[in-house]
């Protein structure tokens, strides 16, 4: 059960005091859901770096629940089951190219 969550920053100082636009960006899947050969984050932060994404980061959680309502969790044996995140933050330009790359795959996100 995968989800993706586009938080709008208007307006952000980075170091230095410059102003930057752009969006923080995170992507909910679950360990064992597969994009081609490998698991689907495995494969999202490789395309974002690919975009010239600067930084993505995989976190994994310990439970949750998709759309279908099911709990995912990391059982005592079994990793596969549990959320990861991606997260990234991403300029205009990029969040464009990366969902626009997203739906040309048919990167089953929603």
């Amino acid at each position: 059960t995968g989800a993706a969550k586009a938080e709008a920053r208007r307006s952000v100082k980075a170091g230095g005091g410059a102003r930057m636009q752009g969006f923080h960006v995170t992507f909910i899947t679950d360990a064992n859901r597969k994009h081609g050969h490998g698991a689907w984050a495995e494969w999202l932060r490789q395309t974002a770096k690919s975009l010239g994404i600067r930084g993505a980061t995989c976190l994994a959680g310990y439970e949750g629940y998709g759309r279908d309502g099911r709990i995912h969790s990391e059982g005592f044996v079994e990793l596969a089951d549990r959320p990861v995140m991606v997260i990234m933050a991403v300029a205009p330009e990029q969040a464009d190219a990366l969902f626009a790359l997203l739906e040309r795959e048919k990167a089953n996100v929603f």
